[in-house]
């Protein structure tokens, strides 16, 4: 029985910190839109935030272990090294509009998701096009 209560706090625990995550990557969002962040941080930002949101990833979820070690280490790396990259004050000013707008429901971006799709669809023609030249 104790060893059950250990497992669901370690449980809410770590919804918790999946919770932050979510909304620290939607401050990252609203950050880089923001004219006073150098372009490099803009860009490594909206890779950041357009891997951590899109239903595509990297290495399968259904692969045992390493499916899940692209959400477990590099989307939380990429939020570590953005933070370093966006200005201070931003991120302070992004972080409170996120949990506002976030306490209001989740905010859907049918736009972000469109760019997202057509970014991977391109990155797939460009890996057949690739192969298809490697085989001639």
């Amino acid at each position: 029985m104790i060893l059950g209560r250990h497992m669901k706090g370690l449980l809410e625990h770590w919804k918790q910190k999946a919770r932050q995550l979510k909304q620290e990557i939607y401050a990252i969002y609203l950050a880089y839109r923001d004219p006073r962040v150098p372009l490099a941080a803009r860009i490594f930002a909206a890779c950041v935030v357009g891997y951590a949101f899109s239903p595509i990833d990297l290495i399968p979820d259904p692969i045992p272990i390493l499916g899940y070690l692209d959400d477990l280490i590099l989307v939380p790396l990429g939020v570590a090294l953005a933070l370093k990259m966006i200005p201070a004050e931003v991120m302070a000013e992004s972080r409170i509009k996120a949990r506002q707008i976030l306490e209001q429901g989740k905010p859907v971006s049918w736009a972000a998701a469109v760019v997202i799709a057509v970014i991977w669809l391109c990155l797939a023609a460009l890996v057949v096009v690739l192969i298809v030249r490697a085989f001639r």
